[in-house]
């Protein structure tokens, strides 16, 4: 079957928070993290029943939704979940501050792997915690981890939690089995539990395979909680859906108990629909979606190449986020987003909002058509000295 990612679909006038936080007629905004594509058509079918319904009381979660997610993951990623490890919440920010919540005391420490997902810093302040940054290493136009650092790191006392972002946002990297070995080997020494948020789990490419932290070994997994929803690959954020899967049964009555408290243990029907028809039906729309943003991010490196040469694109080896080194144009990050916005009306991420390591890069969405890419791009050129 043939999907059409080529279609524009618009919407502006939608409510949405990427397309109608700009003001400004024309604005194209390549910010945040989701997808200007129609999503897969069983979803669509399967909403369209619900809704036909109409009525949309408070929701049971079935078993089927457990099933659909036990069999994607044991298909997909060899890896078995058990449904009793599982916790459905309304999404994986507010999961990752329940589990925070419920696994460290106001004043420990949580390690980030910088530059990051800039959620993880608002869950961590807003939990009373302390950032512990084991800065990434940038170096010949990839980054790894600093495992030295690391195991100082970690072997603070006050150090709790790692949360361990795979594939990594924003730096596109997807963990390989070794690397993931040897921090869950770290964590292990010093009794950091690990907090892997794996939403962009699904947007790997080839030759960069996903490898769940859990499923790695036996103490991985009851050291271990992760996060996971269908939101990223499918499109689905709106529909607010996650899910927190921790082996440990202490630790699940732990979180369990901070995801009440903080109220977020309610989830709404038309998420529960949407993740059974997508792991249950559209896995030959996801594979279709993966070779188009290829696509695009081949695109936008030929397009550097002749055109920005300057400015080294990092390999994207998962996500639809293209990491820019744009230091070579001498302005920090801030001032060249904005420069962007007002020249040109194109929005892209300033590195800084990703904390430290970020100054002097932009995250850019390429999760859109290939009309709307070239465009942004062509707006980014006329910028970029």
């Amino acid at each position: 079957m043939q999907y059409d990612f080529d279609t524009i679909v618009p919407r502006r006038g939608t409510n949405s928070y990427k397309w109608d936080t700009p003001e400004e007629e024309g604005t194209l905004p390549m910010w945040v993290a989701d997808m200007d594509f129609r999503t897969a058509p069983a979803i669509v079918e399967a909403l369209r029943k619900r809704v036909e319904h109409g009525v949309f009381g408070y929701t049971k979660v079935p078993e089927a939704y457990y099933d659909a997610v036990v069999r994607w993951f044991e298909g997909r990623h060899r890896w078995r979940i058990d449904p009793r490890w599982m916790i459905y919440t309304s999404g994986v920010v507010p999961a990752l501050s329940a589990i925070i919540k419920a696994l460290t005391e106001p004043g420990d420490k949580v390690i980030v792997q910088t530059p990051a997902y800039n959620c993880f810093y608002s869950s961590i302040r807003n939990d009373g915690c302390e950032l512990s940054a084991n800065n990434l290493v940038y170096r010949d136009g990839r980054y790894t981890i600093d495992f030295d650092d690391l195991e100082a790191k970690a072997a603070d006392p006050k150090a709790k939690l790692l949360l361990l972002c795979n594939p990594h946002n924003p730096v596109g990297r997807v963990w390989t089995p070794e690397e993931l070995r040897r921090v869950g080997d770290i964590c292990l020494r010093h009794g950091v539990t690990v907090v892997a948020d794996e939403i962009h789990c699904e947007l790997t490419y080839e030759g960069h395979d996903y490898t769940p932290f859990a499923s790695l070994s036996e103490s991985f997994r009851q050291h271990s909680v992760t996060c996971v929803s269908p939101s990223k690959a499918f499109n689905l954020a709106g529909l607010q859906i996650a899910n927190i899967v921790a082996a440990d049964e202490e630790v699940r009555r732990r979180i369990d108990r901070a995801i009440n408290i903080n109220e977020v243990c309610d989830v709404n029907p038309f998420g529960v629909i949407a993740t059974i028809a997508a792991y249950n039906e559209s896995g030959a729309w996801l594979d279709a979606l993966r070779k188009y943003l290829r696509e695009n991010y081949e695109y936008l490196c030929r397009f550097f190449a002749e055109k920005l040469p300057q400015y080294p694109v990092l390999p994207l080896e998962g996500t639809y986020l293209v990491w820019i080194d744009c230091r070579a144009c001498g302005i920090g990050s801030e001032e060249l987003a904005s420069r962007l916005q007002k020249r040109e009306r194109l929005m892209v991420n300033p590195g800084t909002m990703y904390g430290p390591g970020g100054e002097g890069f932009i995250r850019m969405n390429i999760a859109c058509p290939r009309t709307l890419l070239a465009d942004g791009l062509e707006r980014m050129a006329r910028v970029l000295p």
